[in-house]
């Protein structure tokens, strides 16, 4: 656990990335120097904040966007980090070895080392959201890493909707839950479908934070990305948001500007909240074990 036990100030940058690597590093660079202006001591990046969503397509060409550890996304966010006093939530595609490749986000501390490193669990399949074909799950588990700002917990998208993630990160002792996301609308079923979508999204992490008594931090990405001519692309609905442990919302972004959101994360409300709907203390663990069996038959 961190020693330091004093409140502290979150912030997750909601941005359009759909440019090359290198304009988005020095993009993100930029922004991240914003937030830290403007107070921010922990700060997140939307997932695989480097390139285009590429998983529109199967497409092996799109390999190049991944970077081995400790290279140039490490490096360039390891002495930000270091310079502005923060700590950064990097989310990257990892080049782990020939043909392994992850889903990952390095959470950077305060003095530019590596606070942890987090490769996403849950890898979806959709029409045009073709993560599997690109990224093997990840095989570290769920934690919470110790900063010299607090406990933070990083999860990424499609984790966003399963409970028992969160509920693993929260229980090893984080404060916040960061959720690095690159979710949106696919335009010909926004009219129909788009706001359950959206709202299902938003709610499913809002009862993470109330079950586990925990802030959540959801960092989306922006703009329409149609990289593939013959398709509609895919609309990033934005809306990036901060929760705190009720699941109250302390602030939320449009569905379509480059925004930084900021929250402070006060651990004597935390505590206060966790002492009044006491969830965690009335879990009955003697009785949770078939959650580890697919389907209870």
């Amino acid at each position: 656990m961190s020693s330091n036990r004093n409140n502290y100030k979150i912030a997750v940058i909601q941005l359009n990335l759909n440019n090359t690597p290198e304009n988005n590093l020095e993009k993100c660079i930029k922004w991240v120097k914003d937030a830290a202006k403007q107070g921010a001591e922990v700060i997140s990046l939307p997932e695989l904040y480097s390139s285009h969503y590429f998983c529109q397509s199967e497409d092996v060409d799109n390999f190049a966007f991944a970077e081995p550890l400790y290279s140039t996304s490490f490096n360039a966010f390891s002495a930000l980090a270091k310079e502005l006093g923060v700590v950064i939530i990097v989310p990257f595609f990892e080049k782990r070895m020939a043909g392994v490749y992850h889903n990952s986000a390095y959470i950077i501390d305060t003095d530019g080392s590596e606070a942890g490193l987090y490769r996403k669990m849950h890898i979806p399949d959709d029409p045009h959201f073709y993560e599997k074909f690109y990224f093997t799950p990840g095989d570290i588990g769920f934690k919470s890493f110790p900063t010299k700002k607090g406990n933070v917990g990083t999860l990424i998208c499609w984790d966003q909707w399963y409970p028992e993630a969160a509920r693993l990160t929260a229980l090893q002792g984080a404060e916040v839950l960061f959720y690095p996301t690159a979710i949106g609308w696919h335009p010909q079923e926004k009219e129909e479908f788009g706001t359950n979508q959206q709202g299902a999204w938003m709610n499913v992490m809002r009862g993470h934070a109330v079950a586990n008594g925990i802030y959540v931090a959801a960092a989306n990405r922006i703009g329409l990305e149609k990289y593939l001519p013959e398709t509609n692309g895919i609309e990033f609905w934005g809306s990036s948001f901060i929760a705190g442990p009720q699941g109250e919302i302390l602030a939320q972004a449009s569905v379509d500007q480059e925004e930084i959101l900021i929250a402070e994360v006060d651990l004597s409300l935390q505590e206060n909240v966790r002492q009044n709907w006491p969830f965690l203390r009335d879990r009955r663990i003697d009785k949770y074990g078939d959650i580890t069996k697919r389907v209870i038959d």
